[in-house]
This record gives C-alpha cells, sequence and structure tokens, in this order.
C-alpha cells in the first residue's frame, strides 16, 4: 500500500520543483529584461534629463542641466504667480516674491532633476526607478531666501505705514486755548511679520502672508472737555508771593497772561480716568525760581552788641535776623498744584535760618570779656563828604561779630558803595589819578582796621597798599604827620580788592567804631578775651625815596578867569618794609612783613582861561 502511494506524491513534489525552477528562470529573465531596459533606457539619456520630470508644471525631461536651467529661469513661477499678498491690518499689498528675497535656484533645481533616476545609495535608486517611466514626475524647487531683503522690505512698509501715538492735548495760540485729537498708534512687529515670509519660503505656503501689527491705543482721543479749565489760567494774571513773617515783607511777581501763555504745557493725569492739568514748563519754571531765588535770599545777620566797660557784660545794640532762602523743589509744587486746580496765585515755601549767635548771648558764652586792642586814624583837613564816607562806612561794622577761627572780609561785611546806600562824591584814586568818585574816604576805615587787625596780632591773609603816600594816614593826633605810619595803610575797591584777616583765636571778636568829628579821628575798637600774644614790630620807613615831577597846570574852562584849583597833591615815592613777629609765653607764633612802594605822586592844579602865571608846562 506504501509503495502504491508513494508514487503519485514524488510526482507532485517534482511538479512543484520544475514550476518553481521556471518561475526562477522567468524572474531572472525579467529581472535580466528589465536591467536591460533601464541600462537601455539609461544610455539613451545619458546626459539629459529623464522624460516626465517637472517642476512647477515645468517639464525639463530630455533636457541637458543647461536647458533645463535656462528654461527654468525663464518660465518658474511662484504658486503659479511671482507675486504675493502681504495682509497689513486691512490693507492688502501685493509684491513680488523677489522683493521678499525668494528666488528659485535654477542651477540646483535642473542639477537635482538631472539626478532623478541617478541618485544613489541603492535603496533610493531602486526606488526612483518605480517612477522612472512615469509620464509626469513633480520635482521641488530649489529655493534661496535672502532675509536680509526680506527685512528691507518690511521695514520700508512699516515706515510707510507707522503712526505714532498721540494723546489728545490742548495748545495755545496766543492766549486762547485749542484742543489737538489723539491718534492710534500702529507699528510692524518685524520679528514675527519675518518668521511668516520664512514659513512661506520653507513650506511653499501659497495666497496671503498676515503680517503683525500692534496698536497702541492713546488714554484720551478727545481733550476738549478741558479747554474751560486751561482757559481760565490765561484769563487773568497768575500771581507768585513770598509768605510774611520773621521781619520779611510779602514779595509779588505778576505773570502776565501774555508771558505766562508761551510756558504753558499741558500733561495728562491718571491711567484709567484721564484728565489734562495746565502746568509751567518745568525748565522755564526752574529759570524763573531761580531768578527770583536770588531776590529772595538773605543770610542770617547775627545780632549786634555793644561791650559795656563798666558792668563787663554786653548790651544789644541790634536784633539778629533769621536768613531766607527759597524751597526750590516745594514751590514748584506749589505753583504746579495751584495751576492745576485752576488758581491764579501761589505762595512760595521759604527756609528760614537761625544766626549761630542770639540776641541773649552772654559775653561769656562768647568769651568777649575785655577790650585786647584798639586803634585810632585822623582825618585833618577832609571836607565833609568825606567825612560823611568815613561814617556811613564805619558803622557798618559797629557791633560786628567775628566768630572763632573765621576768615573776616571787608568787602563781604560791607554794603554796596553806591549813592543809593548813603554814600557821597569824593576824592578817590583812580587809574591813576586822584578824581572825585562815590565812597572816598572809605580808604580811611579799611587802613583803621587793617592797623587794629596787625596790632592786635591776627594774620592779615589780604592787603594792598595805595598808589601813592597819603597824608591822613600818616597823621597822629595834633595833625602831625608821623613817616612811621607810611606801609601801614590798606586800601579797598569792592568787589576786587579786599581787606582779609583771621581771628585765629579760640573766642569771639567784637568790634565797634566810632567816629569823632571834632577830633578828626576814627576810632576801632576789638573786644575778646587776650590770649597772651604780644606784637613786636619793625618798619624801615621811607627808603628809596623819589622826588615827585614838577606840578601839572591843566586848562579847566568851567573855571573863572584867574581861578586856580588844586586836584591833586604831590607825594614823595618810596619804598616801605613793614615786619612783624607775633608771640605768646616765648614762642614764636608766625613773623610776617608787608612790603609797599610808593609812585612818585605830582600836584596838578586846574586854572581858568585867561588866568596868568601859569608855569610854562613840560613832561619832565
Amino acid at each position: 500500500m506504501s509503495n502504491g502511494n508513494s508514487r503519485p506524491h514524488n510526482q507532485v513534489v517534482d511538479l512543484i520543483l520544475q514550476t518553481l525552477t521556471a518561475l526562477s528562470i522567468g524572474f531572472f529573465i525579467f529581472i535580466f529584461i528589465l536591467f536591460f531596459i533601464i541600462t537601455i533606457f539609461q544610455l539613451t539619456y545619458n546626459g539629459k534629463i529623464f522624460p516626465g520630470v517637472n517642476v512647477g508644471n515645468i517639464c525639463i525631461g530630455g533636457l541637458t542641466v543647461d536647458e533645463a536651467k535656462i528654461r527654468l529661469t525663464q518660465s518658474y513661477q511662484f504658486s503659479g504667480s511671482d507675486y504675493l499678498t502681504l495682509k497689513y491690518l486691512d490693507e492688502s499689498i501685493p509684491v513680488e516674491v523677489a522683493q521678499l528675497g525668494i528666488r528659485l535656484d535654477a542651477t540646483s533645481t535642473a542639477k537635482e532633476a538631472f539626478q532623478f533616476g541617478r541618485s544613489f545609495p541603492f535603496e533610493k535608486w531602486v526606488w526612483q526607478q518605480v517612477f522612472i517611466f512615469a509620464s509626469h514626475i513633480d520635482l521641488a524647487p530649489v529655493l534661496i531666501f535672502d532675509e536680509q531683503a526680506a527685512v528691507d522690505l518690511l521695514q520700508k512698509i512699516g515706515n510707510e505705514r507707522a503712526q505714532p501715538l498721540v494723546e489728545a492735548g490742548l495748545k495755545v495760540d496766543g492766549t486762547r486755548v485749542a484742543a489737538t485729537t489723539g491718534q492710534i498708534g500702529q507699528a510692524l512687529v518685524m520679528n514675527t511679520s519675518l518668521a511668516a515670509i520664512r514659513e512661506y519660503f520653507t513650506k511653499s505656503k501659497p495666497g496671503i502672508i498676515d503680517l503683525q501689527v500692534v496698536e497702541q491705543h492713546p488714554t484720551m482721543i478727545d481733550a476738549n472737555e478741558f479747554i474751560p479749565l486751561a482757559q481760565k489760567i490765561l484769563d487773568q494774571p497768575f500771581i507768585i508771593e513770598t509768605p510774611e513773617g520773621d521781619g520779611y515783607l510779602k514779595r509779588t511777581w505778576t505773570i502776565t497772561p501774555e508771558n505766562l501763555a508761551p510756558m504753558l504745557v499741558f500733561k495728562i493725569s491718571g491711567k484709567e480716568i484721564s484728565s489734562i492739568i495746565p502746568q509751567i514748563n518745568e525748565e522755564h519754571l526752574s529759570d524763573m525760581l531761580e531768578s527770583i531765588s536770588e531776590q529772595v535770599i538773605s543770610f542770617p545777620e547775627k545780632p549786634r552788641f555793644i561791650f559795656n566797660d563798666d558792668t563787663r557784660k554786653l548790651d544789644l545794640f541790634s536784633a539778629g535776623k533769621n536768613g531766607r532762602t527759597l524751597d526750590m523743589k516745594a514751590s514748584i509744587e506749589i505753583i504746579q498744584n495751584a495751576l492745576a486746580n485752576g488758581n491764579h496765585q501761589a505762595i512760595l515755601s521759604v527756609d528760614y535760618h537761625i544766626p549761630e549767635v542770639s540776641d541773649s548771648s552772654s559775653a561769656q558764652e562768647l568769651g568777649i570779656t575785655e577790650l585786647v586792642h584798639q586803634e585810632s586814624s585822623y582825618f585833618y583837613g577832609s571836607d565833609q563828604a568825606r567825612i560823611h564816607n568815613i561814617e556811613t562806612a564805619a558803622n557798618q561794622f559797629h557791633g560786628l561779630l567775628v566768630p572763632p577761627g573765621e576768615v573776616f572780609s571787608m568787602a563781604n561785611a560791607m554794603e554796596e558803595i553806591s549813592l543809593d546806600s548813603g554814600y557821597s562824591e569824593a576824592l578817590i584814586i583812580y587809574n591813576g589819578k586822584t578824581i572825585e568818585g562815590i565812597g572816598g574816604g572809605v580808604c580811611q576805615v579799611s587802613t583803621t582796621l587793617f592797623r587794629t587787625a596787625f596790632f592786635t596780632g591776627f594774620p592779615i591773609l589780604e592787603r594792598y597798599p595805595h598808589a601813592y603816600r597819603v597824608s591822613y594816614y600818616e597823621k597822629v593826633s595834633g595833625n602831625i604827620r608821623d613817616s612811621n605810619l607810611a606801609g601801614l595803610d590798606a586800601t579797598v575797591y569792592i568787589p576786587l580788592i579786599d581787606l582779609k584777616f583771621k581771628n585765629d583765636t579760640p573766642y569771639w571778636l567784637l568790634m565797634e567804631t566810632y567816629v569823632n568829628r571834632s577830633a578828626n579821628r576814627l576810632v576801632w575798637k576789638f573786644y575778646s578775651t587776650h590770649d597772651g600774644r604780644i606784637v613786636n614790630w619793625t618798619t624801615t620807613g621811607p627808603i628809596n625815596t623819589v622826588e615827585p615831577k614838577k606840578p601839572l597846570y591843566q586848562l579847566n574852562t568851567d573855571l573863572d578867569t584867574g581861578k586856580i584849583k588844586q586836584i591833586d597833591w604831590e607825594a614823595e615815592g618810596a619804598d616801605v618794609t613793614i615786619s612783624r613777629t607775633v608771640s605768646r609765653d616765648g614762642d614764636i607764633l608766625f613773623n610776617d612783613s608787608f612790603f609797599t612802594r610808593y609812585e612818585p605822586w605830582r600836584a596838578v592844579y586846574e586854572y581858568g582861561p585867561g588866568t596868568a602865571g601859569i608855569p610854562t608846562q613840560n613832561e619832565d
């Protein structure tokens, strides 16, 4: 039974084997024929792009790379058109694709098309052979994206359409107020808009590219409701005042509407509910208050005392006075608040500064216990105008206090020398001549102060002599001239020429000045506490003397015939050196010296027309 069944089974197996063998032979024949056809196809299109290859619906099959490059260059369009649309809010902007920096790389595209069906590795080559005989093969183009071109275009679009944010406001025409309308701000967002173009380039999305635009909304569009308050400010003058009190009277400054209008600005206040408030331009306001500050400022004035030689106490001569300065920051705020509230008046804020010595200060507290030194100078022969000026200047120092360690400046302690401050015209030395001038005689005061500080033993920090020897300053009691006083004079010409000394003691210094007309004498007293210092001094007296030139006669047509008037007096030129040693308890505190060179000074006379006996003039 088993032998009978094995024959048919073997026949089936043989049949299967024969069939497989035939199929294998057929498959290999097929593969051979296929590869033969592909080889023939490859050889046929050697150096050419295979047929059926298209780029963007442009057929470039059968062309060489150079031919394909030319055709692509001439015929390629992006998404069916070389234009696309940029959307800026509601505005559509057609632009050429090339304007965005996107262009076809025809050479690379043609080369990639040529490689289709010829590419390796093997798997890719096999896959491409499947489509090599297709009638239509679409390949993606190779594109180039120049982002800088896109940036340039976007900047141009953005700049042309940008709108600045404009807040509604007010403006002034003359003294009339009008409203200005607000505007929504618009600006292109560069990074986001460029990213949208980049996405179009990478994904070849057709159609519209939305540009991102940000809008900024003003807090106010219409400002008409704020015109009445602003107009009210300009309907009448604005008044600035200082407060009364502490010995100061009120001062007033008026700003007319015509002057206020150019300085006025309008500021938006608040966030959710906005309002417009009138203000003065900060720069103008600061400049104006700086000017006012110079008129308001006043330094504290110490009280003045007289030392009572009997009680050895201080008697109040004149009360002290608080100084004041303008509080700039607070005053600006006050003025701006007044304007914001529609007011026409503002009272400035000032700070008061009390003097360092009170009216009730005692001699013991200040260390003023005795007369330390006094000096006198004589003004024999002075006219009434000169004596008046001596009194006026000397009174400014009567009862004055100098703190310990302070440098005292005569110029700083004096008021302006002018007719308004009480001075008269008298003879002064100016520009090499003795002439009539305001304040003649003040140098009698400076000379007396110099001598008092010199012989007290205070350091002299600044001193200037006269140009020539003035007889007043070498006079002693009885109208006698003492040449040993030459070189002990001091001139002042405020504010250029000053006299300064230092109170280098630990005690306050009190000055008292007295003018005795009948004795032709000015007395200057220093009250303090004597610290034991001793002053020794020597003088060379006038040496190297030089005789003055002969008198000069000058015609003065305002004088009567025969009238001769002397206007300058002769003085001998000389050099003088004064040396000083200040010591205490045998120890030298300091040495100093003062050199003076006096010019020879000729007498000068004026005479009326036709006056006889005038000497012949020469310029020896």
